[in-house]
């Protein structure tokens, strides 16, 4: 039954009734930042609670080997100072170390603690205290290189974390800036020759790089930085509690003994040290802040063709393992059954997202595989494990008669797969086999952990830049709804051109 013009249209209205009910309902119901009165709340409740990233690690914070139940580390002792100072007690409270000053404007926790750094831009989002460390920025290398300056590494690919003072300066470099999330991959991928060089704090550098074989820092200090607490500009208070807590810590010796007993301090921690590095660090100026603009929009297209071509690659890698598994697990004798069930228990039992780790970093020094090279390769065997179970129950469904009609005419069991069996497979495959690529297609983000920036990597990194997620949020699912609603248009038509009867279902 055809639906008229008129029904057509009245459809579309509610459609977009709809749409805007949902917007105004999410707007309705959108968090807005606290208002001010931290202070009061905190010692009303009795305790202070500071966002940090568990995955810092040492020497800013660690789940205690002997007691995981309890964290340490200079920056624990140091809020647990700072809320005594206050009166209270300190909680820590995990997030993603990206996330720290968005979740803190959200109003998740009371201030930010984990080796924030002081830059203009923090500065114009939220308010900063005083400082409680002076930081050097280390240049690494691999061992006999000749690069002892950024102006070296020109044109080079050099690792460091994102939304860091190290990430600003390379920035500004002509160089390609290479992010990741984690303190330790860097360093592996520079000794695996992936990158030229990292660019760290000294306390990142000192303790994952520098001591690793293969690995130089240059020793000259590149630039230098403080670590600061983040607070809502809406809590002037609590800013200058904390601020005269630090200074009464550095006036009794506290703060020293505490950087002394983490093996942290040093002649930068020294009072004029700490004063002109915060004044430089101050002194910078903010960067305006950037619109969604049509550069923004060639990154974003940039980044959609990296998803789609890993996506691409990656499936037609996953079709065929699939196809040869599913004949293995159907036609093969005990021992290609059973090597074809553990491959698709083992890929399909564990996170995609540990099989790309193990692929990039933990075969590193066996295979050095380009990210680009992993991340096809690593999505392509975990859905070939999918692929091999919708082909099993397409083979299974097909009839014994064409098994039957095949040896009848002649065929070999290879030439009945290849011509008879196969065919028919694909063709009942092919619904589920188009929901497989759209899945795949969402799942490519997972590969920015191996420093492949496509869509959402290039999503997250936009919204830094614009200081804000809704448009580039928007921007990204629009791009992926341009990849996956072509597919799955013409997967219907092909199963409308494949189908016996090219005669829709009438309803």
């Amino acid at each position: 039954m055809r639906y008229s013009a008129a029904a057509r249209s009245s459809t579309r209205r509610w459609i977009a009734l709809a749409l805007l009910t949902l917007l105004m309902a999410i707007s309705a119901c959108r968090r807005s930042e606290p208002s001010g009165g931290t202070l009061a709340a905190i010692q009303a409740r009795g305790e202070i609670t500071w966002g940090a990233d568990l995955q810092g690690g040492e020497p800013y914070l660690w789940e205690d080997p002997n007691d995981p139940s309890k964290i340490v580390g200079f920056e624990v002792d140091i809020m647990d100072a700072l809320a005594r100072r206050l009166g209270v007690k300190a909680r820590m409270v995990h997030y993603n170390w990206s996330n720290l000053v968005q979740s803190l404007q959200r109003g998740d926790f009371d201030i930010v603690f984990n080796g924030l750094e002081a830059t203009p831009n923090r500065a114009a989002q939220i308010s900063l205290s005083a400082p409680y460390f002076v930081y050097a920025e280390t240049l690494a290398v691999k061992q006999g290189s000749a690069f002892r300056t950024l102006a070296d590494l020109r044109g080079k690919r050099v690792g460091t974390l994102n939304q860091t003072y190290a990430h600003d300066l390379l920035k500004a470099q002509p160089l390609e800036a290479v992010l990741y999330e984690g303190n330790e991959e860097p360093y592996v991928d520079l000794v695996n020759g992936r990158v030229d060089g990292v660019l760290m704090d000294n306390v990142i550098a000192d303790r994952y790089g520098c001591n690793r074989a293969g690995v130089t820092c240059v020793p000259t200090e590149i630039a230098r930085g403080v670590y600061v607490a983040g607070i809502r500009k809406n809590d002037p208070e609590l800013k200058a509690a904390i601020d005269d807590a630090l200074a009464a810590m550095r006036q009794d010796g506290e703060l020293e003994r505490i950087l002394r007993k983490a093996k942290l301090w040093d002649d930068r921690q020294a009072p004029a040290s700490v004063a002109a590095t915060a004044q430089v660090a101050a002194g910078g100026q903010v960067t305006a802040a950037r619109h969604f603009d049509g550069q923004q929009m060639r990154l974003f297209m940039s980044a959609t063709l990296v998803t789609l071509a890993i996506s691409i690659a990656a499936f037609l890698l996953a079709v065929p393992l699939g196809v040869l598994l599913a004949i293995c697990r159907v036609y093969g004798g005990p021992i290609a059954r059973t090597a074809a069930r553990v491959y698709i228990e083992l890929f399909r039992g564990t996170p995609v997202l540990l099989q790309l780790f193990v692929l990039y970093y933990g075969l590193a020094p066996y295979v050095n595989l380009s990210p680009m090279q992993a991340a096809i390769i690593g999505l392509g065997c975990n859905y070939g494990a999918y692929e091999a179970e919708v082909y099993r129950g397409a083979l299974l469904a097909l009839p014994r008669g064409q098994t039957e009609a095949a040896k009848a005419l002649g065929l070999s069991p290879v030439q009945t797969l290849r011509h008879v069996l196969v065919p028919q497979a694909l063709r009942l495959a092919l619904p589920p086999m188009t929901n497989d690529f759209v899945s795949l297609l969402k799942d490519s983000s997972l590969v920015s952990v191996i420093t492949v920036i496509e869509l959402t990597k290039r999503m997250t990194i936009a919204a830094v830049d614009l200081r804000g997620w809704l448009v580039p949020g928007l921007a990204c699912a629009a791009f992926y709804l341009a990849l996956s609603v072509p597919l799955s248009e013409l997967a219907r038509r092909l199963e409308r051109r494949l189908s016996r009867d090219q005669r829709p279902t009438t309803l």
